[in-house]
């Protein structure tokens, strides 16, 4: 499944991220998107562009070309 599928309100689990893009990479785990951790979705924009995210209790928002490097597994 890919975050840009989930709907809103929806939780998840990173289990990693691909390799490329390294800035990107650097950026989401400064902002705490490390694998392991959980998260929700928030909102997403109208256009479907970005999406927020809860993460270890920060709203971050990441643009949907981007977050494809994040592995994601849904959660309950």
């Amino acid at each position: 499944m890919q975050l840009k599928d989930m709907p809103i309100g929806s939780k998840g689990r990173i289990k990693g991220m691909k390799n490329g893009q390294p800035e990107y990479r650097r950026r989401l785990v400064m902002l705490g998107a490390t694998p392991g951790a959980t998260f929700e979705v928030i909102r997403v924009a109208p256009l479907g562009d970005p999406i927020e995210l809860r993460v270890r209790g920060s709203a971050i928002s990441v643009r949907r070309d981007e977050a494809e490097i994040l592995e994601i597994e849904p959660i309950q």
